[in-house]
């Protein structure tokens, strides 16, 4: 992908918590319609990483590039402003509501009741949000039910049409599978292969192996804060993967 420039564009990024490093100079680039795959250990410095890019944590050191544009973002606000959006495993959905006020939460289309008594748009809202969620092929029978009343793969299909919806140009996946049955997990791994192909770049969190397999074209693998390996999927497994996560493998050298 030379010949095209990247989304995002990470350099050498540092984070520090007091005397703990979290992130020792990471370096990465996605490209549009890609997928890649953050990997390894609880502690590895993944979410650290995510949360760098979304906002949540600010760099010790190091610089990035969104759109070709210097990244500096202060609150996750700015970088959901930006088109940088971030699905948590706990999804971030109200339960209480249905899909329409979920995809809507907090950017509600209003209207005029009587042309003066502000009012919730709620049938420009269903509608626009059974479109998206046709774009994604997705088909939930009841559509008006309450999103506790969903299955967990649902409410990730609609967590993912939320961001679509509000032009996600980057999308970023913390464990997207984690706690799903096989027929879910698959319905899940599906989208992410149709957002890849409508051009929305992707970066995933994943421990299971299989998932990072099927849909990443890179893979990236963190030890202890460092950027350890970094594979393209048709040429490397998961034997391969694991011994970059343990330790045995190292393509990097630390940076002084």
């Amino acid at each position: 992908m030379s010949d095209m420039e990247p989304i995002l564009k990470v350099e050498n990024l540092v984070k520090r918590f007091g005397g703990l490093t979290a992130l020792d100079h990471v370096s990465l680039e996605l490209y549009p319609g890609e997928c890649i795959a953050l990997v390894g250990d609880n502690g590895a410095g993944k979410s650290t990483l995510i949360k760098i890019i979304s906002g949540v944590y600010q760099p010790t050191e190091g610089q990035m590039f969104f759109m070709g544009r210097r990244l500096q973002i202060a609150r996750p606000s700015e970088a959901r402003d930006m088109g940088i959006e971030t699905i948590y495993q706990d999804l971030a959905l109200a339960g209480n509501l249905n899909i329409s006020g979920n995809i809507f939460l907090g950017r509600e289309i209003k209207k005029r009741y009587l042309g003066v008594i502000p009012a919730l748009n709620e049938k420009r809202m269903l509608e626009e949000s059974k479109s998206v969620l046709s774009t994604l092929d997705i088909h939930i029978p009841r559509f008006t039910a309450k999103i506790e009343k969903l299955s967990g793969g649902q409410r990730q299909a609609v967590a993912i049409a939320r961001a679509l919806y509000w032009n996600a140009k980057l999308l970023i996946m913390d464990e997207p599978t984690n706690n799903l049955g096989v027929v879910e997990q698959n319905k899940v791994l599906g989208l992410i292969h149709k957002l890849r192909e409508q051009g929305v770049p992707i970066i995933l969190i994943s421990h299971t192996m299989q998932d990072v397999l099927d849909v990443a074209d890179r893979i990236i693998v963190l030890r202890r804060g460092r950027k350890v390996g970094e594979q393209r999927r048709e040429e490397t497994d998961d034997k391969q993967i694991l011994e970059y996560i343990m330790g045995v493998r190292n393509d990097f050298e630390p940076v002084r």
